[in-house]
Protein backbone atom coordinates (compact mmCIF):
# COMPACT_ATOMS: atom_id res chain seq x y z
CA UNK A 1 0.00 0.00 0.00
CA UNK A 2 1.22 3.36 -0.96
CA UNK A 3 1.48 5.92 1.36
CA UNK A 4 0.71 9.75 1.06
CA UNK A 5 0.66 12.91 2.69
CA UNK A 6 -1.76 15.96 2.03
CA UNK A 7 0.10 19.70 2.13
CA UNK A 8 -2.77 21.86 2.97
CA UNK A 9 -5.31 21.19 5.58
CA UNK A 10 -8.56 22.67 4.67
CA UNK A 11 -11.46 22.03 2.33
CA UNK A 12 -9.76 21.21 -0.80
CA UNK A 13 -7.27 19.30 1.40
CA UNK A 14 -10.30 17.66 3.38
CA UNK A 15 -12.04 16.65 -0.26
CA UNK A 16 -9.15 15.29 -1.30
CA UNK A 17 -8.76 12.78 1.73
CA UNK A 18 -12.28 11.41 1.66
CA UNK A 19 -12.35 11.38 -2.05
CA UNK A 20 -8.93 8.99 -1.89
CA UNK A 21 -10.25 6.87 1.10
CA UNK A 22 -12.81 5.93 -0.78
CA UNK A 23 -12.13 5.36 -4.34
CA UNK A 24 -8.44 4.29 -3.92
CA UNK A 25 -8.29 1.87 -1.17
CA UNK A 26 -4.32 0.96 -2.58
CA UNK A 27 -3.53 4.17 -0.93
CA UNK A 28 -3.29 5.34 2.27
CA UNK A 29 -3.61 9.25 3.37
CA UNK A 30 -1.43 8.99 6.49
CA UNK A 31 -1.69 13.08 7.86
CA UNK A 32 -1.69 16.29 6.48
CA UNK A 33 1.18 18.55 5.67
CA UNK A 34 1.54 22.44 7.00
CA UNK A 35 4.05 25.58 6.82
CA UNK A 36 2.58 26.11 9.93
CA UNK A 37 0.28 24.90 12.99
CA UNK A 38 -1.21 28.59 13.52
CA UNK A 39 -4.57 29.01 11.93
CA UNK A 40 -4.67 25.30 11.42
CA UNK A 41 -6.01 22.81 13.33
CA UNK A 42 -3.96 19.64 15.01
CA UNK A 43 -6.14 16.58 13.39
CA UNK A 44 -8.51 16.63 10.31
CA UNK A 45 -10.27 13.61 9.37
CA UNK A 46 -8.60 11.45 12.04
CA UNK A 47 -5.77 12.30 10.89
CA UNK A 48 -2.56 14.28 12.36
CA UNK A 49 -2.32 17.65 10.56
CA UNK A 50 2.00 18.18 11.63
CA UNK A 51 4.72 21.07 10.22
CA UNK A 52 6.68 20.20 7.35
CA UNK A 53 9.80 19.85 9.61
CA UNK A 54 8.31 16.86 11.39
CA UNK A 55 8.57 14.57 8.32
CA UNK A 56 11.95 13.44 8.05
CA UNK A 57 11.40 11.34 5.19
CA UNK A 58 12.17 12.93 1.86
CA UNK A 59 11.23 10.15 -0.23
CA UNK A 60 7.48 10.56 1.11
CA UNK A 61 4.68 11.22 -1.35
CA UNK A 62 3.30 14.90 -0.92
CA UNK A 63 -0.44 15.40 -2.64
CA UNK A 64 -0.40 19.32 -2.68
CA UNK A 65 -4.12 20.26 -2.13
CA UNK A 66 -4.32 23.68 -1.45
CA UNK A 67 -5.51 26.62 -3.96
CA UNK A 68 -3.99 26.15 -7.49
CA UNK A 69 -2.62 29.83 -7.43
CA UNK A 70 -0.40 29.16 -4.38
CA UNK A 71 0.72 25.62 -5.50
CA UNK A 72 3.86 26.27 -7.82
CA UNK A 73 5.05 28.50 -4.86
CA UNK A 74 4.49 25.20 -2.38
CA UNK A 75 6.07 23.00 -4.88
CA UNK A 76 9.34 25.00 -5.17
CA UNK A 77 9.52 25.38 -1.38
CA UNK A 78 8.94 21.63 -0.88
CA UNK A 79 11.97 20.79 -3.49
CA UNK A 80 13.98 22.99 -1.52
CA UNK A 81 13.99 20.63 1.69
CA UNK A 82 14.78 17.77 -0.43
CA UNK A 83 11.28 16.05 -1.25
CA UNK A 84 11.07 15.30 -4.57
CA UNK A 85 7.79 13.12 -4.69
CA UNK A 86 5.46 16.03 -5.21
CA UNK A 87 1.84 15.70 -7.24
CA UNK A 88 -0.45 18.67 -7.75
CA UNK A 89 -3.81 18.83 -7.50
CA UNK A 90 -5.03 21.54 -10.12
CA UNK A 91 -8.56 22.33 -10.26
CA UNK A 92 -8.94 20.11 -13.11
CA UNK A 93 -7.61 17.04 -11.62
CA UNK A 94 -9.47 18.01 -8.07
CA UNK A 95 -12.99 18.43 -10.67
CA UNK A 96 -12.51 14.79 -11.78
CA UNK A 97 -11.72 13.39 -8.30
CA UNK A 98 -14.38 15.08 -6.07
CA UNK A 99 -16.89 14.42 -9.38
CA UNK A 100 -16.40 10.51 -8.86
CA UNK A 101 -16.69 10.66 -5.18
CA UNK A 102 -19.89 12.52 -4.91
CA UNK A 103 -21.26 10.30 -7.80
CA UNK A 104 -20.06 7.45 -5.68
CA UNK A 105 -21.87 8.57 -2.45
CA UNK A 106 -24.87 9.69 -4.33
CA UNK A 107 -25.16 13.11 -3.84
CA UNK A 108 -24.62 16.84 -5.72
CA UNK A 109 -24.65 14.59 -9.43
CA UNK A 110 -22.47 15.86 -12.14
CA UNK A 111 -23.90 17.51 -15.48
CA UNK A 112 -22.77 14.72 -17.78
CA UNK A 113 -23.19 16.03 -21.76
CA UNK A 114 -24.02 13.14 -24.12
CA UNK A 115 -23.35 13.79 -27.78
CA UNK A 116 -26.13 12.98 -30.05
CA UNK A 117 -25.39 9.66 -32.08
CA UNK A 118 -25.42 12.12 -35.24
CA UNK A 119 -22.44 13.30 -33.86
CA UNK A 120 -21.01 10.47 -32.18
CA UNK A 121 -20.42 8.60 -35.34
CA UNK A 122 -18.63 11.51 -37.09
CA UNK A 123 -14.70 11.66 -36.71
CA UNK A 124 -14.71 15.54 -37.13
CA UNK A 125 -14.74 17.45 -33.92
CA UNK A 126 -16.33 20.29 -36.00
CA UNK A 127 -18.88 18.26 -37.49
CA UNK A 128 -19.47 17.29 -33.26
CA UNK A 129 -20.19 20.53 -32.78
CA UNK A 130 -22.58 21.33 -35.41
CA UNK A 131 -24.87 18.02 -34.22
CA UNK A 132 -24.93 19.51 -30.82
CA UNK A 133 -25.67 22.81 -31.47
CA UNK A 134 -28.58 21.36 -33.72
CA UNK A 135 -29.65 19.40 -31.29
CA UNK A 136 -29.94 21.59 -28.10
CA UNK A 137 -30.18 24.66 -29.81
CA UNK A 138 -26.68 26.22 -28.23
CA UNK A 139 -24.84 29.41 -28.28
CA UNK A 140 -28.49 30.81 -28.04
CA UNK A 141 -29.63 29.25 -25.14
CA UNK A 142 -27.34 30.64 -22.22
CA UNK A 143 -25.30 33.91 -21.35
CA UNK A 144 -22.81 33.64 -18.79
CA UNK A 145 -20.92 36.81 -16.73
CA UNK A 146 -17.90 37.03 -15.49
CA UNK A 147 -17.26 39.43 -13.00
CA UNK A 148 -13.87 41.30 -12.97
CA UNK A 149 -12.42 43.95 -10.67
CA UNK A 150 -9.82 46.74 -11.80
CA UNK A 151 -7.56 45.45 -9.21
CA UNK A 152 -7.46 42.03 -10.09
CA UNK A 153 -4.28 40.33 -9.80
CA UNK A 154 -2.97 39.84 -13.80
CA UNK A 155 -3.18 36.01 -14.81
CA UNK A 156 0.11 34.39 -15.62
CA UNK A 157 -0.97 32.66 -18.30
CA UNK A 158 -3.35 33.17 -21.43
CA UNK A 159 -6.94 31.69 -21.75
CA UNK A 160 -9.66 31.78 -24.38
CA UNK A 161 -12.63 32.97 -22.96
CA UNK A 162 -15.75 31.24 -24.42
CA UNK A 163 -17.70 33.76 -27.06
CA UNK A 164 -20.85 32.62 -24.23
CA UNK A 165 -19.09 34.46 -21.29
CA UNK A 166 -18.85 38.22 -20.78
CA UNK A 167 -16.94 40.22 -18.99
CA UNK A 168 -18.58 42.06 -16.29
CA UNK A 169 -16.49 45.33 -14.63
CA UNK A 170 -17.35 44.82 -10.97
CA UNK A 171 -16.94 48.05 -8.81
CA UNK A 172 -17.01 50.02 -12.23
CA UNK A 173 -18.74 53.22 -10.15
CA UNK A 174 -15.24 53.22 -7.58
CA UNK A 175 -12.92 54.12 -10.52
CA UNK A 176 -12.26 56.12 -13.02
CA UNK A 177 -10.50 53.22 -14.97
CA UNK A 178 -12.93 50.75 -17.13
CA UNK A 179 -11.97 47.29 -18.09
CA UNK A 180 -14.85 45.79 -19.77
CA UNK A 181 -17.59 47.14 -22.01
CA UNK A 182 -20.08 45.78 -19.72
CA UNK A 183 -19.91 47.43 -16.33
CA UNK A 184 -22.01 46.65 -12.92
CA UNK A 185 -23.10 50.63 -12.66
CA UNK A 186 -25.23 51.12 -15.50
CA UNK A 187 -29.38 50.73 -15.44
CA UNK A 188 -30.39 49.96 -11.84
CA UNK A 189 -27.60 49.39 -9.43
CA UNK A 190 -25.29 48.65 -6.26
CA UNK A 191 -21.82 49.23 -7.80
CA UNK A 192 -21.00 51.56 -5.19
CA UNK A 193 -20.87 47.90 -3.00
CA UNK A 194 -18.78 46.11 -4.72
CA UNK A 195 -15.93 46.47 -1.14
CA UNK A 196 -18.80 44.57 0.54
CA UNK A 197 -20.87 42.45 -1.83
CA UNK A 198 -17.77 41.54 -4.20
CA UNK A 199 -18.70 39.43 -7.43
CA UNK A 200 -22.46 39.91 -6.10
CA UNK A 201 -22.65 43.71 -7.27
CA UNK A 202 -22.65 41.58 -10.91
CA UNK A 203 -25.81 39.20 -10.30
CA UNK A 204 -27.66 42.28 -8.98
CA UNK A 205 -26.66 44.20 -12.38
CA UNK A 206 -28.43 40.50 -13.78
CA UNK A 207 -31.09 40.50 -11.92
CA UNK A 208 -32.07 44.23 -12.63
CA UNK A 209 -31.15 44.73 -16.09
CA UNK A 210 -31.19 41.45 -17.74
CA UNK A 211 -33.41 39.11 -15.91
CA UNK A 212 -36.81 41.51 -15.17
CA UNK A 213 -37.61 40.72 -19.05
CA UNK A 214 -39.48 37.55 -18.97
CA UNK A 215 -38.14 36.80 -22.95
CA UNK A 216 -34.20 36.44 -23.07
CA UNK A 217 -31.81 33.30 -23.22
CA UNK A 218 -33.29 30.45 -21.04
CA UNK A 219 -30.39 30.19 -19.10
CA UNK A 220 -27.86 32.90 -17.39
CA UNK A 221 -24.81 32.37 -14.78
CA UNK A 222 -22.50 34.13 -13.20
CA UNK A 223 -18.34 32.92 -12.51
CA UNK A 224 -14.99 34.88 -11.78
CA UNK A 225 -12.12 36.17 -14.09
CA UNK A 226 -10.49 33.18 -12.25
CA UNK A 227 -12.99 31.00 -11.51
CA UNK A 228 -15.03 28.88 -13.86
CA UNK A 229 -17.54 26.22 -13.45
CA UNK A 230 -15.14 23.23 -15.82
CA UNK A 231 -17.84 22.69 -17.96
CA UNK A 232 -17.23 21.80 -22.04
CA UNK A 233 -19.30 22.19 -24.89
CA UNK A 234 -21.21 18.45 -24.66
CA UNK A 235 -22.38 19.27 -20.93
CA UNK A 236 -23.91 23.24 -22.00
CA UNK A 237 -25.18 22.33 -25.24
CA UNK A 238 -27.28 19.33 -23.24
CA UNK A 239 -28.65 21.12 -20.08
CA UNK A 240 -31.80 22.51 -21.79
CA UNK A 241 -32.35 19.38 -23.89
CA UNK A 242 -32.09 17.36 -20.75
CA UNK A 243 -33.77 20.29 -18.48
CA UNK A 244 -31.68 20.67 -16.28
CA UNK A 245 -32.46 23.63 -14.02
CA UNK A 246 -29.28 24.79 -11.85
CA UNK A 247 -25.88 23.87 -12.25
CA UNK A 248 -23.77 24.74 -9.25
CA UNK A 249 -19.92 23.95 -8.28
CA UNK A 250 -19.16 20.55 -6.62
CA UNK A 251 -19.45 21.75 -2.73
CA UNK A 252 -16.06 22.19 -0.79
CA UNK A 253 -16.17 19.94 2.38
CA UNK A 254 -15.54 21.10 5.63
CA UNK A 255 -14.99 19.35 9.40
CA UNK A 256 -17.28 19.16 11.73
CA UNK A 257 -19.53 20.84 9.82
CA UNK A 258 -20.03 24.47 7.47
CA UNK A 259 -19.57 26.55 10.42
CA UNK A 260 -15.82 26.16 9.85
CA UNK A 261 -16.40 28.33 6.65
CA UNK A 262 -18.13 31.60 8.89
CA UNK A 263 -15.92 31.50 11.74
CA UNK A 264 -13.14 31.74 9.62
CA UNK A 265 -14.07 34.43 7.41
CA UNK A 266 -16.73 36.56 9.62
CA UNK A 267 -17.18 38.22 12.63
CA UNK A 268 -19.86 36.25 14.80
CA UNK A 269 -21.83 39.92 15.27
CA UNK A 270 -22.32 40.28 11.40
CA UNK A 271 -23.38 36.52 11.00
CA UNK A 272 -25.61 37.14 14.16
CA UNK A 273 -27.29 40.37 11.79
CA UNK A 274 -27.75 37.73 8.87
CA UNK A 275 -29.57 35.06 11.30
CA UNK A 276 -31.60 37.57 12.28
CA UNK A 277 -32.40 39.38 8.35
CA UNK A 278 -33.18 35.95 7.78
CA UNK A 279 -35.65 35.17 10.76
CA UNK A 280 -37.47 38.56 9.60
CA UNK A 281 -37.83 37.76 6.04
CA UNK A 282 -37.43 34.42 5.37
CA UNK A 283 -38.81 32.37 8.64
CA UNK A 284 -39.33 28.99 6.73
CA UNK A 285 -35.68 29.25 5.84
CA UNK A 286 -33.93 30.32 9.08
CA UNK A 287 -36.45 27.23 10.98
CA UNK A 288 -34.00 25.62 8.05
CA UNK A 289 -30.76 26.55 8.48
CA UNK A 290 -29.36 24.88 11.69
CA UNK A 291 -30.15 21.88 10.32
CA UNK A 292 -28.27 23.20 6.92
CA UNK A 293 -25.36 24.64 8.91
CA UNK A 294 -25.19 20.89 10.45
CA UNK A 295 -23.56 19.44 7.05
CA UNK A 296 -20.58 19.72 5.98
CA UNK A 297 -21.02 21.03 2.32
CA UNK A 298 -20.57 24.60 1.22
CA UNK A 299 -21.56 26.05 -2.45
CA UNK A 300 -18.83 28.33 -2.29
CA UNK A 301 -17.59 31.33 -4.26
CA UNK A 302 -20.67 32.23 -5.48
CA UNK A 303 -20.74 30.91 -9.04
CA UNK A 304 -23.81 29.68 -10.87
CA UNK A 305 -25.68 28.55 -13.81
CA UNK A 306 -29.55 28.39 -13.63
CA UNK A 307 -32.71 28.63 -15.53
CA UNK A 308 -33.48 32.52 -15.66
CA UNK A 309 -36.92 32.38 -13.85
CA UNK A 310 -35.45 30.50 -11.15
CA UNK A 311 -32.19 32.83 -11.17
CA UNK A 312 -34.61 35.59 -10.67
CA UNK A 313 -36.36 34.06 -7.95
CA UNK A 314 -33.04 33.50 -6.27
CA UNK A 315 -32.11 37.63 -6.03
CA UNK A 316 -35.65 38.64 -5.14
CA UNK A 317 -35.05 36.58 -2.33
CA UNK A 318 -31.39 37.48 -1.55
CA UNK A 319 -30.46 40.72 -1.37
CA UNK A 320 -33.42 42.10 0.69
CA UNK A 321 -31.32 39.89 3.40
CA UNK A 322 -28.58 41.19 2.02
CA UNK A 323 -29.48 44.70 2.63
CA UNK A 324 -31.23 44.28 5.97
CA UNK A 325 -28.10 42.68 7.25
CA UNK A 326 -26.07 45.35 6.50
CA UNK A 327 -28.64 47.52 8.70
CA UNK A 328 -28.38 45.36 11.36
CA UNK A 329 -24.72 44.98 11.36
CA UNK A 330 -22.32 46.98 13.19
CA UNK A 331 -21.01 48.76 12.06
CA UNK A 332 -23.27 49.17 9.26
CA UNK A 333 -22.31 47.71 5.36
CA UNK A 334 -21.80 51.11 4.09
CA UNK A 335 -19.65 52.29 6.70
CA UNK A 336 -16.90 49.44 5.91
CA UNK A 337 -15.30 47.40 3.19
CA UNK A 338 -14.52 44.14 4.30
CA UNK A 339 -16.18 41.99 1.91
CA UNK A 340 -18.48 40.29 4.53
CA UNK A 341 -21.15 40.40 2.50
CA UNK A 342 -19.92 38.16 0.26
CA UNK A 343 -19.30 35.82 2.08
CA UNK A 344 -22.36 35.70 3.75
CA UNK A 345 -24.00 35.32 0.20
CA UNK A 346 -21.91 32.06 0.06
CA UNK A 347 -23.71 30.70 2.89
CA UNK A 348 -27.52 32.34 1.88
CA UNK A 349 -26.96 30.29 -1.87
CA UNK A 350 -26.02 26.97 -0.12
CA UNK A 351 -29.13 27.73 2.30
CA UNK A 352 -31.24 28.44 -0.74
CA UNK A 353 -30.17 25.62 -3.28
CA UNK A 354 -30.16 23.04 -0.10
CA UNK A 355 -33.39 24.01 0.95
CA UNK A 356 -35.10 23.28 -2.62
CA UNK A 357 -32.84 20.75 -3.69
CA UNK A 358 -36.09 18.38 -4.01
CA UNK A 359 -37.30 21.10 -5.59
CA UNK A 360 -35.36 21.74 -9.15
CA UNK A 361 -32.94 19.09 -10.85
CA UNK A 362 -29.77 20.51 -9.71
CA UNK A 363 -26.54 19.42 -11.17
CA UNK A 364 -22.80 19.97 -10.48
CA UNK A 365 -19.41 20.71 -11.57
CA UNK A 366 -15.83 21.32 -10.92
CA UNK A 367 -14.68 24.40 -10.65
CA UNK A 368 -11.90 25.64 -13.01
CA UNK A 369 -9.29 28.21 -11.47
CA UNK A 370 -7.24 30.05 -14.20
CA UNK A 371 -3.79 31.08 -12.83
Amino acid sequence: MKQIVIFGAKSIALGACLAIKRLYPEYEVTGFMVSSLSGNENSLCGLPVKEINCFKDKNIWILIATPEDIQGEIERMLKGKGFQNIICLDSGKESALMGRYFESIGKFLPLKGKIPPAAAENDSLADKRMALKQACGFPESIEIYMAKFHKDKPLKNDYRIPDRVYPIQVGAALTDKKISVITDDTGENISSKNVNYCELTALYWMWKNRLQEEKGRPYLGLFHYRRFLDLGDEELLCMEKEDVDVVLPYPTVHEPDISEHHSRYLAESDWEAMLKALEELQPAYARDFPDILKQPYLYNYNIIIAKREILRDYCKWLFPILERTEELSAPKGWERADRYIGYLGENLLTLYFLYNAEKWKIRHAGRKMLI
